[in-house]
């Protein structure tokens, strides 16, 4: 099974980067401002051969001839869910995956529990991003894993008032534990940061990859990803591998490292 799914986090007013999702230079790097992601979401529609959200994958729906079916997630849970993001979306009649930190969930620039019951009524897709967003998710002790999925699920379950089962791993740091406890949490869907179409089951939970959009990516590559051209793809494959490599060398080292150089910037 394959599916494209493209990794979006916060869309904000012009230069507001601390208005959603969580704050700083780091964080801000993978926010858009709304016209660049309104220009994005354009190219992507015009490139892509069908839209779908990963209940086709679970439900095991072929997806299309030609380029693969285009999931739009957004990560962390910001406002910027709630009122923008959904908005643009519905308005070219799409349906997004909006997964969250639920420990963040109500908070100063992240949305409410009302807004993603709402969401949910709407035909988006809600999922956890963990409760607390560990630094580096891979490091975590397997009942550290399954805590992270089995509560934040129960939270969300709670406001939504049914079994959530679908979510996405912090900051890129995945491994097959990660996914193992995800599935020992019940869940049956997991968005990493790798850059694949190629889906995977792990202990019975699907495992998708999904290719990053930041502040920076042109809106030539965002459509370049969604019709699913090669060299697009395998840029982003060359720089995850050097990053995976860094960040198994580095570990902690290389979080500070990247903050350092973000603040400086």
């Amino acid at each position: 099974m394959r599916a494209l799914a493209l990794l979006y986090h916060d869309v904000v007013a012009a230069d507001d980067w601390d208005a959603s999702g969580f704050s700083g230079a780091g964080a801000s790097s993978y926010k858009l401002e709304r016209g660049h992601f309104e220009r994005h979401l354009a190219a992507v529609r015009t490139a892509a051969v069908a839209h779908g959200t990963v209940r086709d994958l679970v439900a095991g729906s072929p997806s299309p001839a030609g380029p693969r079916r285009v999931l739009m997630t957004f990560d962390d849970g910001g406002a910027s869910a709630y009122g923008c993001t959904a908005d643009l979306l519905e308005d070219v009649g799409w349906r997004g995956h909006f997964l969250i930190t639920t420990d963040y969930l109500g908070t100063k620039g992240f949305v409410t529990g009302a807004q993603i019951r709402d969401l949910a009524a709407r035909g988006h897709v809600i999922g956890t991003h963990s409760c607390s967003h560990p630094a580096i998710m891979s490091a975590c002790s397997w009942h550290q894993l399954v805590d992270e999925w089995t509560r934040s699920t129960a939270v969300l379950g709670d406001v939504l008032g049914e079994p959530v089962r679908v979510g996405s791993v912090p900051g890129g740091n995945f491994s097959r534990r990660v996914a193992a406890a995800a599935a020992a949490a019940g869940m049956t869907a997991l968005f990493t940061s790798e850059p694949t179409t190629r889906c995977r089951s792990v202990a019975g939970c699907l495992v998708v990859g999904r290719y990053t959009l930041r502040r920076d990516t042109p809106v030539a590559a965002a459509a370049a990803l969604a019709s699913g051209r090669v060299v697009a793809r395998l840029r982003q494959v060359a720089w995850w591998n050097l990053k995976k490599v860094a960040k198994g060398i580095g570990g902690h080292a290389y979080l500070a490292l990247r903050r350092a150089i973000y603040e400086r910037a």
